[in-house]
């Protein structure tokens, strides 16, 4: 089975893939300094922050079935999950992998958060930031419009905005350390 909408559908769920993961990364930092929307109570941050996971976990899903039903290309299901092996752009394929695999155990653990301790669940869930890296990577590598303008501007955008806010957070983290 294959056709333009496959690959439309595929390069589409990719790009609002990616936004909707910067979006669940800069709200995951924003939950996690104390001062950050003094206005908005911090259950509602947290809230909208797993809401904004679960809608990237969907699309996701979307994403990965569009690029192994489209028979155009070589994907198979298991190269969603192993990192190694895919027979389409192997390198690039594998990133993808990986960034799926990283989100999984994020997912999986989130779920299990009230039934694991704090520290491991806080690990864990510092790799969404490593799965966020290698999405962005495995995008720019696999994707047909990754060179393309309004591409590069999008992709640009969100890792201006993810290194922006890890900068803040790690200067309040510095700060605070100083005063202590």
């Amino acid at each position: 089975m294959n056709g333009p909408m496959l690959w439309f559908l595929n390069r589409g769920t990719g790009i609002v893939l990616l936004v909707l993961m910067t979006l669940s990364v800069l709200l995951g930092i924003l939950s996690a300094r104390s001062r950050a929307g003094r206005g908005t109570p911090g259950f509602v941050r947290n809230v909208v922050h797993r809401n904004v996971a679960l809608l990237a976990m969907a699309m996701l899903t979307v994403h990965v079935v569009s690029a192994v039903v489209d028979s155009y290309v070589d994907i198979r299901w298991w190269d969603a999950v192993v990192p190694w092996g895919g027979l389409y752009q192997p390198v690039w394929l594998g990133l993808g992998a990986l960034a799926f695999d990283l989100l999984l155990a994020v997912a999986l653990t989130s779920l299990l958060r009230t039934r694991l301790p704090h520290a491991a669940w806080r690990l864990v869930h510092w790799a969404s930031y490593l799965a966020w890296a290698v999405a962005v990577i495995h995008g720019f590598g696999i994707g047909t419009d990754s060179d393309a303008q309004w591409s590069v501007l999008i992709t640009a955008g969100c890792v201006l905005a993810v290194a922006l806010a890890l900068a803040l957070r790690i200067g309040g983290v510095v700060r605070t350390a100083v005063r202590a």
